[in-house]
Formats: C-alpha cells, sequence, structure tokens
C-alpha cells in the first residue's frame, strides 16, 4: 500500500468499526410502545411537541390537530387557506410551521392565530424543518416542475440556496415533493423520491453523499419518503410501498431496516428527545410510537 491507501483503508476500517458499533445499540425487533388513533384518513406528517404531545396532518384534509399519547385530541387549527397543508414542523421554540401548495405560503401557528411568515413567487413549497439554530430549511418545486431546490430562511429572509452540485449539476430530481431533516453534524439530508436516494449535503450545501438502498431491486426499488435523524446521528427514511424504514448512519452507510413491527403504510417520521420513533402511517390513521434502541 501508498501511505494514501494506507489512510484511507485505515478510514474504512475505523467506519466499519463504527457502524457495527452503532448496530449493536439497536434492537433486532422495533417495539410499538404507543399506538394512537387519529381522525385522518390518509395520515402523512408527524412532529413532536413534547415527549408526550405530537402534531399531525392529513391528506385533504385542512386541520390540525395536536393530540396526546393517550390519543385525546388537545388542538386543532384549520388552515388559513382552507387547502391541506404539505407537511408540518415545531419550531425550536415550540410553534408549528406548515406548508401550503395552493396560495404558494410557510405559516406560523401561534395560539389561535395564523401568521404567515413567506409567500414564494415562481416556487412551490413543499417539506420543511426546523434547525438547531432556529432557522427553517424548506423544499420547494419551481411552478413549471422542472428545478427543485432547498431554502433556509431566517424568518422571513433567505439566507442560503442549495439547488446546484460543483459540476454545476441539479441536486435534486425536479417536480415532486422532497422532504428533508437536519442532522447533528448540520448535514442536510433530503429525499429525492424519483432518483430513489437520499441526498445528503453540509452546511454549506455541498454534496456530501447519495443512499440509493440496501439493497435495491428493479423488482422492489428504493424510494424513500419521508425521513428524520436522531441524537446519535443516524439517517431514519420510510418507504411506504414496501411498509419499511432504513436506518443508515451519518456517512451513509446502511445499519438497519425497521420491518415486520405493525407498520402498514409508513409516511411521516420524527424522534422525541430520547429517540423514540413516532411514525405517521398513512392509511390506519394510526401515530405508532418505536422503540429502536436498546
Amino acid at each position: 500500500f501508498t501511505p494514501q491507501e494506507i489512510n484511507r483503508e485505515q478510514i474504512h476500517q475505523q467506519i466499519g468499526s463504527l457502524s457495527e458499533l452503532a448496530i449493536t445499540f439497536l434492537l433486532d425487533e422495533p417495539r410499538i410502545l404507543t399506538d394512537i388513533q387519529t381522525e385522518y384518513r390518509n395520515l402523512n406528517s408527524v412532529s413532536c411537541l413534547s415527549d408526550s404531545e405530537v402534531w399531525t396532518c392529513g391528506y385533504k384534509d385542512n386541520i390540525l390537530r395536536l393530540y396526546n399519547l393517550q390519543g385525546e385530541l388537545l388542538r386543532s387549527v384549520h388552515t388559513k387557506s382552507g387547502h391541506w397543508p404539505a407537511d408540518i414542523a415545531v419550531t425550536q421554540s415550540g410553534g408549528l410551521v406548515y406548508t401550503d401548495g395552493r396560495d404558494r405560503s410557510i405559516n406560523l401557528v401561534s395560539g389561535t392565530q395564523i401568521k404567515r411568515l413567506i409567500t414564494l413567487r415562481g416556487w412551490i413549497p413543499c417539506a420543511l424543518c426546523s434547525t438547531s439554530s432556529g432557522d427553517l430549511l424548506v423544499t420547494m418545486i419551481s411552478d413549471d416542475r422542472k428545478q427543485a431546490k432547498v431554502v433556509c430562511y431566517s424568518g422571513s429572509t433567505e439566507k442560503q440556496c442549495i439547488q446546484w452540485d460543483d459540476q454545476g449539476q441539479p441536486l435534486y430530481t425536479s417536480g415532486l415533493c422532497e422532504f428533508l431533516s437536519e442532522n447533528r453534524n448540520l448535514d442536510i439530508c433530503v429525499t429525492d423520491w424519483a432518483a430513489g436516494a437520499v441526498v445528503v449535503v453540509d452546511a454549506a450545501g455541498k454534496l456530501r453523499f447519495r443512499y440509493t438502498g440496501f439493497p435495491s431491486t428493479p423488482q422492489e426499488p428504493f424510494r424513500p419518503l419521508c425521513i428524520t435523524t436522531d441524537s446519535q446521528g443516524n439517517i431514519l427514511t420510510s418507504t411506504f410501498w414496501n411498509s419499511r424504514i432504513h436506518i443508515i448512519d451519518q456517512d451513509g452507510h446502511f445499519l438497519r431496516f425497521i420491518d415486520n413491527c405493525g407498520l402498514q403504510s409508513p409516511w411521516g417520521l420524527c424522534v422525541d428527545s430520547r429517540d423514540n420513533l413516532f411514525v405517521a402511517d398513512y392509511d390506519t390513521g394510526k401515530v405508532k410510537k418505536l422503540q429502536y434502541y436498546k
């Protein structure tokens, strides 16, 4: 080996060791701890307000609902436009934000009031997440469905736009609603359903890696939908059509599947402060709380 090859080999060995260590802390069979029946016919998003309360939203339903873990409805809020939200997220200060594709807006729910934070022109907001610094990351597609990008906002001010790689090629496939999450190392992790990939860039917007499934075959292509990250830096993404959740580490190495534990149609994902996983089950309208760490 040359010195460079030895260094690369050492790095690969270290990564392999870290991945094996991460696997040892994952349960062989994740357990469902709580099963909340919501009022949605098609539930697609869940976001933790606390370890005991979750906000939810659903397809073709213009009501945002807050539930506790006993399944009791605590609050309900109608969207301002009367259209269903594309996605929801809880901010660092405990507020609820949602995107509305009909009027191209990003909105903040505060008490009984809804404040419009941003209205886009030429772009349709899709998914969003709150960052550790209190900013908002939003995926969006152009009106003609030919472009897609991630934009970082501080309040209503655009701070950063992530759209192209170093070769000037688009990072994300256009025309579809990508979901995203910020990892603990400040990476921005985006699901690209059409490309069959999780696209991860660093805080500067530079491509780190693309995860394309493990395994992925023509008979069962990898189609990631929603995504979240946990306190260990692991990335979890749902594949709705085969009732499975992939767990990968922060460098894109496959760790384990979550499946065969009562999930039927996993869509939205979030984790609480104890790394319990909340899953929005689209077809059943249930929020399932899972333990997947020992």
